[in-house]
C-alpha cells in the first residue's frame, strides 16, 4: 500500500506546487451536498485495507478508502458495531468509503443518545496542504493533551487535508432491542414525551416522529427503539407504552425484520417522507437543541434524535424563515439536497448558515494553518451572508 500512500501524497505536492484545488473523493455518494464542488478529483479509493483490528481493545484502524460496508462486514463478525450508524447513501453512486464517513461527519438514527462520529474518532493520519503526511491522535480514548486534531477532521468535508488512516472506537451490539410504533401522537405531545423519557433511566436508543400522509387514513407516527439489557428492555416496553397510551396513542411492538429495515430507510433517507413532494422543494436539515419546540412552519417534517434533528421539504425561498427559526431557539439551518429542477439557483442562498464572526475568524485561521496554499479550497463549506 506504500505505493498508493505515496501517489496521493504525489498528488496533493503537485497541486501545491502547481496552483491547483483538489477534491477528495471516494465512492461520491454525498457529492449531493456542499456549495460546489470545485477542483480536479482526487480519488482515495486505491489506498484501502483494515490496518489493525482490536475486538478485545474496542478499537479498529483503517485506510481511507475502505469501504464502509467492508467494515461493518467485519465488525458484525465479532458482535461489534460503529454506534453512531453512518449513513451510506450508496444508491447515489459507488460504495461509501471510510474516509467519506469521517470526512462528512454524518450520524443515524442513534446519534442523539450514542454520540457523533467526532465521538468515536480516537486518532488519524492525514495529509496537509503542503503535502505533509501527519499524525494526531492514537488509539486509545486519552490519547490528546491540547487540541484535538483528530476529531476537527470529522465533518470538515475534505476542506483541511486528505484523511489517509482513521483508528475508530467501536461497540458490542446490544443483547436487546425493540421498537414501538404509536399512532395518533402529534408532534407537540410527542416531543413532550420523549424530552420526559429523556430524563428517565430507559434505554431509549433512537425515535422518530413523523406525520405520514402516505398512509390510510394519514396520521401521526411516534417510532421509539429501545437498545440494552433484555430485563431494561423489557421493563422500558411496558412502561413506555402505558404513557404512550394514557395520552390516546394505540402502540404496537413492530415485528423486528421490519423495524430494522425501517431503521435502514430512515438513515439512508429512502423512507417515502425523503421523496420530495414537488419539483421545487428542498430537502433542508434543522440542527437544534431537543427540548426546542414543535415547529409551526407550513411544511412537511420528519423529526430525529429526541427533538434534535429535524428534516423539512420547503423552497430555497424559506431559508430566511427557517434560519430565523432554528437560530431563535439556539440551531441552525442547513440546505442538505437541493431541487431537482435548480440545484445553482437554489444553493444561492447558502447550504450553510452564515457563522457568526468570531467562528468564521477561527475557521479561516485553521484552513490557512492546514492548508496555507488552498489545495482544499473547493468552497463546499461557503456559508452565504443573507
Amino acid at each position: 500500500m506504500d505505493a498508493e500512500l505515496n501517489s496521493l501524497i504525489d498528488a496533493v505536492r503537485a497541486a501545491a506546487a502547481q496552483g491547483r484545488t483538489l477534491r477528495l473523493r471516494g465512492g461520491g455518494t454525498k457529492d449531493f451536498w456542499g456549495q460546489s464542488l470545485t477542483g480536479d478529483v482526487l480519488d482515495t479509493r486505491a489506498y484501502r485495507g483494515i490496518v489493525s483490528y482490536e475486538p478485545s481493545e474496542l478499537v479498529v484502524t483503517v485506510r481511507c478508502g475502505t469501504p464502509l460496508a467492508e467494515l461493518e462486514a467485519a465488525l458484525a463478525e465479532k458482535g461489534q458495531s460503529l454506534a453512531f450508524e453512518p449513513p451510506h447513501f450508496a444508491a447515489q453512486s459507488g460504495a461509501a468509503t471510510v474516509g467519506g464517513m469521517v470526512a462528512a461527519g454524518l450520524s443515524g438514527p442513534a446519534r442523539a443518545t450514542a454520540g457523533a462520529v467526532r465521538d468515536y474518532v480516537l486518532g488519524a493520519r492525514f495529509v496537509n496542504g503542503l503535502g505533509e503526511h501527519l499524525t494526531f491522535g492514537g488509539q486509545v480514548m486519552k490519547n490528546v493533551a491540547g487540541y484535538d486534531v483528530s476529531r476537527l477532521m470529522a465533518g470538515s468535508w475534505g476542506t483541511l487535508g486528505l484523511i489517509t488512516e482513521v483508528s475508530l472506537k467501536v461497540l458490542p451490539v446490544a443483547p436487546a432491542e425493540a421498537t414501538l410504533m404509536m399512532v395518533g401522537l402529534a408532534q407537540a405531545p410527542a416531543l413532550d414525551l420523549l424530552h420526559r423519557w429523556g430524563g428517565q433511566p430507559l434505554p431509549l436508543n433512537a425515535s422518530a416522529w413523523v406525520h405520514d400522509t402516505t398512509a390510510q387514513p394519514m396520521a401521526d407516527y411516534l417510532f421509539v427503539r429501545l437498545r440494552g439489557a433484555v430485563a431494561a428492555v423489557q421493563s422500558a416496553i411496558t412502561k413506555m407504552s402505558a404513557d404512550a397510551t394514557a395520552l390516546g396513542a394505540q402502540v404496537q411492538h413492530m415485528d423486528s425484520a421490519q423495524a430494522a429495515q425501517d431503521w435502514q430507510a430512515s438513515r439512508e433517507q429512502t423512507l417515502p417522507f425523503f421523496t420530495a413532494p414537488s419539483p421545487d422543494a428542498c430537502l433542508w436539515r434543522l440542527s437544534v437543541p431537543q427540548t426546542a419546540p414543535a415547529l409551526d412552519l407550513p411544511y412537511p417534517s420528519y423529526i430525529e434524535w429526541q427533538g434534535a434533528q429535524r428534516w423539512l421539504w420547503a423552497p430555497a425561498s424559506a431559508a430566511l424563515a427557517l434560519r430565523q427559526w432554528a437560530q431563535s431557539v439556539g440551531g441552525h439551518a442547513t440546505l442538505f439536497r437541493t431541487s431537482a429542477a435548480h440545484a445553482a439557483v437554489d444553493k444561492a442562498v447558502g447550504v450553510n448558515s452564515p457563522l457568526a464572526p468570531v467562528q468564521q475568524r477561527i475557521q479561516n485561521q485553521l484552513q490557512q494553518q492546514f492548508d496555507p496554499k488552498g489545495v482544499f479550497a473547493t468552497g463546499r463549506m461557503h456559508a452565504f451572508t443573507l
